[in-house]
């Protein structure tokens, strides 16, 4: 009996190779052209402008709130493990006075309150040879910052309503919460930190021209500049004797209102 065998119909490798070449060229224009489409809604069809001499002021003020995350950046005086920093998320809240220099650059003044918190957590290695409890692995260490920055804004053009920037500059902080006087150190349980802080930052935003007023996310990073440390009376503290520097650096995200 003659049997007849089907076979289900293969295309050539090259015609397989083509076909996906194709499949690879449609998706690719598919995706430019949506790319396309997104930018002229975006940039380039006109929409109403919010806002529209907003920018031309002189001057002009804001308030914000926002939070940060603080850590410290440590320099050891020895090969010994890393002091751990436990962060929490801190809050910030203040003014705004702006100067227009040109079209594109801003000088800002942005006084305000930062609370923080950190927790400073030892090994024990730290306390070889001497007796020591628990709590004494670890040190809460409070910032409240009377916070004082001067920064220059670099902004780009104005696109319908909304305009993206750069910042930079330095700023100067009071802690409250230093205990810098204090004549406790850490042998009585106080970790102390210096009262007068400088920082220098540097960030980015993006301003949103809203109806009414002009909302403004931005993010940015901070770092100190100076020692923060103030060491114990003991020059062989366990939880100072180790270290060289220690100093602030985080992030503030802020939500700025004109």
């Amino acid at each position: 009996m003659l049997k007849i065998y089907h076979r289900p119909l293969e295309w050539p490798p090259f015609i397989q190779h083509q076909n996906n070449y194709m499949r690879q060229v449609v998706l690719l224009f598919t995706f430019i052209l949506t790319a396309h489409i997104a930018n002229a809604q975006l940039f380039t069809k006109e929409k109403i402008r919010n806002l529209e001499n907003e920018d031309k002021k002189v001057l002009s003020w804001g308030y914000y709130l926002g939070f940060n995350s603080l850590d410290f950046n440590f320099d050891y005086n020895t090969d010994r493990p890393d002091i751990i920093v436990e962060k929490s998320t801190g809050f910030n809240v203040g003014l705004i006075g702006n100067l227009r220099i040109m079209e594109y650059l801003d000088l800002r003044l942005e006084p305000g309150l930062t609370i923080s918190n950190r927790n400073l957590v030892y090994d024990e290695s730290y306390f070889e040879g001497i007796e020591y409890t628990q709590s004494d692995l670890k040190r809460e260490v409070q910032a409240t910052y009377i916070y004082v920055p001067l920064l220059l804004k670099f902004s780009s053009k104005r696109l319908n309503n909304f305009r993206p920037f750069v910042t930079g500059g330095i700023s100067t902080a009071i802690n409250l919460s230093s205990n810098e006087k204090n004549p406790d150190d850490n042998s009585s349980g106080q970790f102390r930190t210096k009262t007068n802080m400088l920082f220098y930052e540097v960030g980015f935003g993006i301003d949103f021209y809203l109806a009414y007023f002009k909302f403004t996310p931005s993010i940015r990073g901070v770092f100190a500049i100076n020692n923060e440390l103030v060491p114990d009376a003991d020059p062989d503290s366990a939880w100072t004797g180790n270290i060289s520097q220690m100093k602030t650096q985080g992030v503030f995200i802020n939500f700025t209102f004109q």
